[in-house]
């Protein structure tokens, strides 16, 4: 049994991965800010510890620390699993500096803060695991979606740096990849999306045609159970492999278009499978 800290525990791929953590009998730390959600996992699943927790908060992060340091008499948890986020979507013209501070708040300093915090305990006993979960768009950028991709691009340098700051020091460092998921993640993108169909006429064209290729793309996604047995599996393998894209496809056909193919052709792939002029 392991003793597991999941952020951004309350909803989507993180309830499911701490729901079928403490089904398999760890004790799950699940840290987020929705109290209700908290309390419910709380209720009904013997192993799971509520945390309150809010990643852009500072003192958030250090009494979430506190908290889970005391349950675990003074150790640090053996596996952290930092998933909290969520996505900016829409012009980049038309997305207000506030709107950038906080997607990076959330998604890259949030993270950075929360490994800050529970790294030194899992260094002084020289073992430990983080486990990021970026996204198949930290690898693969689409148009329109410039602030989220963007911070899962900087999510996935980040894990590449630690992954060998760490390896001297017995803590490994795993990347799982979501693509499109079938969670309420993706209904808010939308949300988004039609927002600026109305508020940024210039490239309301295009969005609705993006809008379109969105919505197929996600009504064809994975369950989050799916993504929350890739989780699972990378918290308990004795040798996991640092970067795993879940679903293998289509995620992974994505990557190797914009890893091997020279940008004008991959651009213009990119322009065809959203449907963009």
């Amino acid at each position: 049994m392991a003793n597991i800290v999941i952020t951004g525990a309350t909803a989507g791929i993180g309830r499911a991965s701490a729901i079928l953590l403490a089904r398999k009998g760890h004790r799950v730390f699940a840290a987020g800010r929705n109290s209700e959600v908290l309390e419910e996992l709380d209720n009904e699943y013997e192993h799971i510890t509520p945390v309150s927790l809010d990643v852009t908060d500072p003192d958030s992060i250090a009494a979430a620390a506190s908290a889970v340091s005391a349950a675990l008499d003074g150790r640090s948890p053996d596996v952290l699993v930092n998933n909290a986020g969520y996505a900016v979507v829409g012009p980049l013209e038309a997305i207000s500096d506030e709107e950038w501070v906080r997607q990076y708040e959330t998604n890259v300093l949030g993270l950075v803060r929360v490994t800050r915090a529970f790294l030194p305990g899992m260094r002084e006993r020289h073992q430990g695991r983080i486990v990021n979960v970026s996204s198949v768009a930290g690898r693969v950028t689409l148009p329109f979606f410039g602030p989220y991709n963007s911070s899962k691009h900087a999510v996935e340098s980040i894990s590449d740096s630690l992954r060998h700051e760490l390896r001297p020091h017995g803590i490994s460092v795993v990347v799982v990849e979501p693509g499109a998921v079938k969670t309420r993640f993706g209904s808010l993108e939308q949300q988004q999306i039609e927002h600026w169909i109305e508020s940024a006429p210039a490239y309301a064209n295009q969005l609705r045609t993006l809008q379109q290729f969105h919505r197929n793309l996600h009504r064809k996604g994975a369950d989050p159970v799916s993504v929350a047995g890739a989780i699972v599996d990378a918290c308990e393998n004795s040798n996991p492999t640092p970067r795993r894209v879940v679903p293998f496809l289509p995620g992974s056909a994505f990557i190797a278009i914009k890893a091997l193919l020279p940008t004008r052709v991959s651009d213009w792939i990119v322009q065809r499978l959203t449907g963009l002029p």
